[in-house]
């Protein structure tokens, strides 16, 4: 998911019988797999770990389109011109669906995007990587998108019922981006020496941190173990981790591509894939702030909110008179 290290109470989950009525009738309604609307009672820890977690998926979705989008004007066919300039508005729509759906909490949209643009609030950590040339966008697709993927279908059963649905659309949309990033792959992998040579570096730059985007082992996390109590989080952190190697390292094998992981090896034992960990130190410090894009994203969505300010205060405006007209004519 474009989510990392989201804190819920910061508290282990309470038994039962420690409950108060109305967290225990709540509870048991997420026990049998019911949903949580907006109206339902719920408690305030609840309401606040689904907005960090919303709102921060939502701010990965619209900054996920900077790296994208600067190489619209550069895409070499036209076709891919067009793939990519629907990929990015894709994108933007997944923004707009999840702070619709986390302003049902009762936070504005503009409170959200000015958390985001004072950097209060986070966004995916892979988003402060540059993509440097155009197998990059093949490797968002497949990696990025895949990864995001193995996250976001499971948040299709997630408990608050407005969160879920809009998961349905966005994971559908979501496919397409992986298999067009894949596709890429094929074509640059398949083709001229120089081309396969560009694809391997592009697996080489974005492996690892996309392994980071499914965050640290979350085990003994007593956030995770209370987001995972109110079915906000669905899987732990390693177990989909270990998943999206289990699915990729089989398709590099395909693509003839050599994933950078000496340790990478299928065990007969598990049936699965042994890799080597991230380095963390490193996740925390682009979380932080001081990745290679950091300054960069947060300046483009700074200019873009500041130069898009005279068109928001005409559709405010156009909104005013259109009410005031409806009030008079009453």
């Amino acid at each position: 998911m474009y989510a990392q290290e989201v804190k819920s109470t910061g508290s282990k989950p309470k038994s039962l019988n420690s409950m108060s009525a109305k967290e225990k009738a709540f509870q048991e309604k997420i026990d049998r797999g019911q949903r949580i609307e907006p109206k339902d009672w719920m408690p305030e820890g609840y309401r606040r770990t689904l907005l960090r977690q919303m709102g921060q998926h939502a701010h990965s979705e619209i900054v996920g389109q900077l790296p994208e989008g600067n190489w619209i004007s550069r895409a070499p066919t036209l076709e891919r011109k067009t793939i990519l300039l629907a990929k990015v508005q894709d994108e933007a729509g997944h923004g707009l669906y999840l702070y619709s759906a986390a302003e049902t909490l009762g936070k504005s949209r503009d409170e959200m995007t000015k958390e985001l643009l004072s950097g209060r609030a986070k966004y995916s950590s892979i988003f402060n990587y540059p993509t440097l040339n155009w197998s990059d966008m093949g490797a968002v697709g497949w990696l990025v998108d895949g990864a995001a993927i193995m996250n976001q279908v499971p948040l299709q059963r997630t408990s608050y019922g407005p969160y879920a649905r809009a998961m349905v659309r966005i994971c559908k949309e979501e496919s397409f981006h992986q298999r067009q990033g894949f596709d890429i792959m094929m074509k640059m992998s398949f083709g001229s020496k120089k081309q396969k040579a560009m694809a391997q570096d592009s697996l080489n730059r974005f492996w690892y941190p996309s392994l980071m985007m499914f965050g640290p082992s979350d085990s003994e996390s007593v956030h995770s173990a209370q987001s995972m109590a109110w079915k906000i989080k669905i899987n732990f952190n390693d177990e989909l981790r270990q998943k999206f190697v289990d699915q990729t390292a089989p398709q590099a094998e395909y693509l003839g591509l050599t994933i950078p992981d000496e340790k990478l090896k299928w065990n007969e034992k598990t049936e699965q894939y042994d890799y080597s960990e991230p380095n963390w130190e490193e996740f925390f410090e682009v979380i932080s702030g001081n990745g290679p894009c950091n300054t960069e994203r947060l300046a483009a969505r700074n200019k873009a909110w500041d130069d898009g300010e005279w068109f928001r205060d005409g559709l405010l405006a156009n909104s005013t008179k259109n009410q005031n007209s409806q009030i008079a004519a009453e």
